[in-house]
């Protein structure tokens, strides 16, 4: 019986715990399952600036612990455990964890999220939170009147190079390749910007930066067809190179997008089973914000809460 639940949400990102928070109040009594990273990518996010609420600057690993507290306070059982398999042919839900409990469930709530792809450099990874960063619309502010590169070619790339340059006063724009594949409007936009050069067939070798105070203070490139490596002078690097969602224990079971993202119905967290929701990155490649994530959870929890309500 402690294994049964009217909800079950899958993951414990901002989409997660709001809907946990929502759940436990409509006294559905949820089933959290946190994953590997439990709190989500604000875990590694470290000032945050633009949740509402906060007239200060706040740290992503705080305000994810404070909304578990809240999550807790109001009824939620949350458990450090890995979904490893998911069960959508019986009903209730049958769901299995890495440690090999099993839980039933009426309606499953999925807020696994997404991960930015990394470059996969160690200097990279040093350097995350203090001057590399993933979302330009999340860190973009701390960098006015500054030095900023931007890696990629695609769409991504494009819209935040662009948005940084309503912040910084120089964007790189480095692409490996000698055609960006964004969308040409968006690269006419791009190539008459005044603030945007762009460095073709490059790669990142390597993050440079200082120790005390950390920081990013450059980037060593080589060029892909020369060889040649040369170091330019920035004070921000922001990944644009895509997001994977984390969908693989979905995939046969759930409609999955070209891109790897859940579907759901229009205006809707539903997905194509009745009971079964996604909230938050795993179905958003948008906006992928900490309070859109935590819209779709409380949307989610609304749903799986009336769902419930017309099977009663």
């Amino acid at each position: 019986m402690n294994n049964q639940t009217d909800i079950l949400i899958i993951g414990s990102g901002p989409a997660g715990l709001t809907a946990a928070i929502y759940a436990a109040r409509a006294n559905r009594k949820p089933i959290m399952l946190a994953g590997m990273q439990p709190g989500g990518q604000m875990t590694i996010t470290s000032d945050v600036e633009n949740f509402p609420g906060f007239s200060k600057s706040i740290q992503g690993p705080w305000l994810m612990n404070e909304m578990k507290l809240q999550a807790e306070h109001v009824g939620t059982r949350i458990i450090d455990d890995l979904v490893v398999d998911v069960d959508f042919n019986l009903y209730p839900f049958k769901i299995t964890t890495d440690s090999g409990q099993h839980y039933i469930a009426k309606t499953i709530i999925i807020c696994t999220g997404a991960q930015a792809r990394w470059l996969g450099l160690e200097s990279e990874k040093k350097y995350q939170g203090f001057g590399v960063s993933a979302c330009a619309t999340c860190d973009g502010f701390f960098f006015k009147n500054k030095v900023v590169a931007v890696v990629g070619g695609g769409n991504t790339a494009v819209e935040e190079a662009l948005y940084l340059t309503q912040h910084a006063n120089k964007v790189f724009l480095i692409h490996r390749r000698s055609k960006l594949r964004a969308e040409k409007m968006m690269q006419e936009k791009l190539l008459k910007h005044p603030k945007i050069s762009l460095i073709w067939d490059s790669v990142i070798e390597e993050v440079l930066g200082h120790e005390n105070p950390k920081r990013v203070t450059g980037a060593k490139i080589r060029n892909t067809i020369t060889g040649f490596d040369h170091t330019i002078a920035i004070d921000g690097l922001f990944i644009a190179i895509g997001h994977k969602p984390a969908t693989e224990l979905f995939v046969g079971k759930l409609p999955i997008d070209d891109e790897g993202y859940l579907m759901t119905k229009p205006d809707s967290t539903a997905t194509i089973i009745p009971g079964v929701f996604a909230a938050g990155d795993v179905k958003d490649k948008i906006f992928r914000q900490a309070v859109t994530a935590a819209g779709m959870g409380c949307m989610a929890a609304l749903e799986a809460d009336r769902y419930l309500s017309h099977q009663e």
